[in-house]
């Protein structure tokens, strides 16, 4: 009897656990609502006497610099310019930017190659040609809009130690890369921009962090195959009041183009979340005892499992209730529901583009994409899987589209 009760309060517990990730954009969704209607939007604005932080833009590219030198070019057209870019070219066969002569860049090639972002960071930072303020990590195939930097600025000077900024879509010339960007507008609005509007730490992406050099240096890695953005934030947002975003500095990122790189992104992500679950469970503990809900609340979004697997718990449950109570049942169709209209509702308020907006008809495409890449997430153990990037292009043109 005590076993069946101890059981029944787990299967319930669960229950709840996924009813409350499920149905948490709905909520955000009504408070961004009711703050839409009754507050006046926040503006970041510079102020007279604000200080010049020194940048240090660290570019990590693998293999291949076919995408470096538009990126190298937009930081370099910056209306800020206390600035120096870090381009650590790993198993590069040829370092030639077309920029390496330019005093603001530093072209590194490693001896032996490094196969790990984290190992690339480390290499720029033991490579600073000076002392630098802030450390801001990019990946080859971003872009940075000409007022990033500045935006930065002012946001390290209202005192921020660590701020995410805005990921927005280089290309949407497929229906994948559609998707990409939906689920990155989604993402933003649920796990950075309510954050923020709330005084709470947000999400980080794995680029386009900017933060104190010395904090970086705070974090300690014992793995360095994937999962740099779970260990990182799990790290600093232990030693910061709060992890910002920065809506208005725009990075822009390649989003996948087919279904085998989608595949491929979501076994390093997917395969990320179960290796590095144990920090997001450190962080809540660590909340509970700090008696910190900003920690608590950031730990339990780091123990949220992925959307699809949200989903098929909640099939699940759905059908298994049948045979104990209908009504839960309901419950679990009307979460199924609410779920979708919330995805759907949140990239129209994010987006503007249509193109991104009817790509969502092709959802189950992804779920299923998704499955098969949990089936193979054991690959992500072994190698370190790099999503291809094609995309050349450069921010003048970005900008005109």
């Amino acid at each position: 009897m005590i076993m069946f009760t101890t059981l029944y309060i787990l299967f319930a517990a669960i229950q709840l656990l996924l009813a409350a990730y499920l149905l948490q954009p709905a909520f955000l969704l009504l408070v961004y609502s009711i703050k839409k209607l009754f507050f006046k939007q926040r503006k970041i604005i510079r102020s007279e006497g604000d200080k010049d932080f020194s940048f240090a833009v660290i570019v990590t590219a693998y293999k291949n610099l076919q995408l470096v030198p538009p990126l190298v070019d937009s930081v370099l057209k910056q209306t800020y310019r206390h600035f120096k870019v870090y381009v650590v070219a790993d198993g590069c066969e040829q370092t030639d930017t077309g920029y390496n002569n330019d005093p603001q860049v530093k072209v590194l090639a490693p001896a032996v190659t490094l196969s790990a972002k984290i190992k690339s960071i480390d290499y720029a930072i033991n490579n600073f040609d000076q002392e630098h303020d802030v450390l801001i990590i990019l990946d080859a195939d971003n872009l940075l809009h000409p007022d990033y930097l500045s935006v930065l600025n002012t946001y390290f000077n209202l005192g921020y130690r660590a701020v995410q900024t805005n990921m927005l879509a280089k290309n949407n010339d497929s229906v994948y890369a559609q998707l990409d960007a939906a689920g990155n507008y989604f993402s933003n609005f649920v796990d950075r921009r309510m954050r923020m509007e709330l005084g709470l730490s947000a999400n980080i992406w794995g680029l386009g962090i900017a933060m104190e050099t010395t904090l970086y240096k705070e974090v300690v890695y014992n793995n360095f195959l994937g999962g740099f953005d779970k260990k990182i934030q799990a790290d600093i947002v232990k030693l910061i009041p709060q992890l910002a975003y920065a809506e208005e500095a725009i990075v822009y990122d390649e989003k996948i183009d087919s279904g085998d790189a989608l595949e491929t992104q979501r076994t390093r992500w997917i395969n990320a979340y179960f290796k590095y679950f144990k920090y997001g469970w450190n962080v809540f503990v660590t909340g509970l005892k700090r008696g910190s809900f900003n920690l608590m609340f950031f730990g339990f979004n780091l123990l949220r499992p992925p959307l699809f697997l949200q989903i098929s718990g909640a099939l699940f449950f759905a059908a298994f209730n049948l045979w104990i109570d209908p009504t839960l049942s309901i419950s679990w169709i009307a979460a199924l529901i609410i779920f979708p209209l919330s995805f759907l509702i949140i990239v129209a308020i994010m987006s503007t583009d249509k193109g991104v907006i009817s790509s969502l008809l092709y959802l189950p495409l992804v779920f299923l994409r998704q499955v098969r890449a949990f089936l193979h997430i054991g690959k992500a153990n072994k190698a370190f899987l790099q999503t291809p990037n094609n995309k050349v292009i450069y921010i003048e043109d970005l900008l005109k589209k």
